[in-house]
């Protein structure tokens, strides 16, 4: 099974499985041939109607995973020396062991700062009518640091939706992504599980 990763310093495997985020952009790879939609297709990692497992690391996900902690989690305690690269990095796990998946439901490309209000929200980003200190509408999204051996969340407020996405974009994807403003493929999902 195919997984697929979101950025966990900006709390964004979180706004999936708790519903806030339904879609993502992912820079399109040179190797991606732009003209002919079903070749594109062809070339694009995930299908529309596929579903998708949503890496974390193994250490978060254990109690979820009952039928596979003796695999992962030795008699002794330790980690099974096949599976220790995925305690902490979910670059290194089997789609197949992850409890939580989406389905891709549409895709479409575009070129990034073509996003809408309505899918910076599907992004992620967060509304506030009326916020109280700064007397307008607020758009956010998390950002997780951490302190000393915790983590904690903190807010980063801007006056549009877009805005919050370009920074937060800028942030993932490395600086000047948003200005440079790449063809991007959108994948729109569903959380089943």
């Amino acid at each position: 099974m195919k997984k697929i990763m979101f950025n966990d310093k900006y709390c964004l495997t979180q706004a999936v499985l708790s519903g806030a985020k339904t879609m993502t952009r992912r820079v399109l790879r040179d190797n991606v041939p732009l003209g002919n939609w079903e070749e594109t297709v062809k070339h694009l990692p995930y299908k529309i109607g596929e579903v998708v497992a949503i890496a974390q690391p193994y250490k978060d996900i254990i109690e979820c995973m009952a039928e596979y902690s003796d695999i992962i989690i030795n008699a002794d305690g330790s980690i099974n020396r096949e599976f220790k690269a995925g305690w902490t990095n979910k670059m290194f796990v089997r789609g197949n062991l992850m409890p939580h998946h989406i389905r891709i439901t549409d895709i479409k490309l575009e070129r990034l700062q073509d996003i809408s209000e309505e899918d910076c929200l599907k992004e992620g980003i967060i509304f506030i009518e009326s916020f109280s200190i700064i007397g307008e509408d607020a758009y956010f999204f998390a950002v997780k640091r951490k302190v000393g051996r915790m983590y904690d969340n903190i807010l980063k407020f801007f006056s549009s939706p877009q805005r919050a996405y370009a920074d937060l974009i800028d942030k993932i994807s490395g600086k000047g992504t948003w200005e440079s403003n790449p063809w991007v493929v959108t994948y729109e999902f569903k959380l089943i599980d």
